[in-house]
């Protein structure tokens, strides 16, 4: 699960930002689950889940994105954007839907 806030009243302007440069490049190494933004908590949030095998395969995933050219040229045009973020890595339950 990442996490990012963004500037306020920046919301919109970034989802479509990461949404025509940001999401073709990362989808080659991770497949998104879903993206939110937040009404209640830490305002001007976006939430993305990502799905991968496992903490070894984001690994090796994360590590192959950080190798893209086109990531590596796109992650300045994001960053004016964030206020913070957090990424958490979550293991799903034998009861989870989504395993």
């Amino acid at each position: 699960m990442r996490t990012y806030q963004v500037q306020p009243g920046k919301a919109g302007e970034f989802l479509q930002m990461y949404q025509a440069s940001g999401l073709p490049i990362i989808s080659r190494y991770a497949r998104l689950i879903g993206c939110w933004t937040k009404e209640s908590g830490v305002l001007n949030s976006t939430v993305f889940i990502w799905a991968y095998d496992d903490l070894g395969h984001r690994t090796s995933q994360r590590a192959l994105l950080a190798q893209d050219a086109e990531w590596s040229a796109f992650v300045p045009r994001m960053l004016p954007y964030l206020v913070h973020q957090e990424s958490v890595f979550l293991n799903p339950v034998a009861f989870s839907p989504l395993t």
